[in-house]
């Protein structure tokens, strides 16, 4: 019997409908040997490891660089109320930083890529943030636990923004601007928080004294 050349090489192994017909044959002979149950070759599990494990690892190198800031912070801050506040500040906002972000701030290095990364990595720079807010907290002005908290908020924010914005732009002066006029937003900022926080309590100790002259 004479094979034509065309029936030839369609049931060639090269030829397309070949592959695609070994393939066919190949997913059949899987499922019946239950390769497409868990830790199969069809499991999407199995294919998201690799990516499970990279999320591993960035939210540690996350969390290992959130400790190195959360320590330096508290170091900076232990019993030194506004004088810890303006040491973060300078320390944040200085060129240094600015130039080397890879052993810097997390927030103003991946914030924009950590927004699109794994719910791991996300939660450990949520802890991060909670972290630092709560060393704002005690050293930034406010009556009461509210406006600490506003003002620690208001802070942090502040010197992620200005240290980004920093780095984005291309003009060395225009970079320094942007520290030089960040920092002096911030003490007068906090400045001016403390000194209403002053000026109220001096008022209280006023009303309180005058109280107990009449009594």
């Amino acid at each position: 019997m004479k094979v034509s050349r065309e029936q030839f090489t369609e049931t060639s192994p090269a030829h397309p409908r070949s592959r695609r017909t070994a393939v066919l044959r190949e997913g059949v002979r899987r499922r019946r040997r239950g390769r497409h149950h868990a830790g199969g070759w069809s499991d999407p599990r199995r294919l998201l490891r690799p990516l499970r494990l990279k999320a591993d690892l960035a939210a540690q190198a996350c969390a290992a660089a959130l400790g190195r800031t959360t320590d330096k912070w508290e170091a900076m801050t232990a019993g030194r109320s506004e004088d810890g506040l303006a040491e973060i500040v300078q320390s944040y906002l200085s060129k240094r930083h600015r130039d080397d972000p890879g052993s810097g701030c997390v927030f103003a290095a991946l914030g924009g890529e950590v927004a699109r990364r794994s719910d791991a990595v996300r939660t450990t720079v949520t802890r991060g943030v909670r972290a630092q807010l709560g060393i704002l907290e005690k050293v930034v002005g406010g009556r009461s636990k509210a406006e600490r908290r506003e003002q620690a908020v208001a802070a942090l924010s502040g010197l992620v923004g200005a240290m980004v914005v920093a780095r984005l732009v291309d003009d060395p002066a225009l970079s320094n601007e942007i520290l030089t006029v960040a920092v002096g937003r911030s003490a007068a900022l906090h400045g001016a928080a403390r000194g209403r926080h002053m000026r109220l309590a001096h008022k209280s100790a006023l009303i309180v004294g005058g109280n107990r002259a009449s009594d």
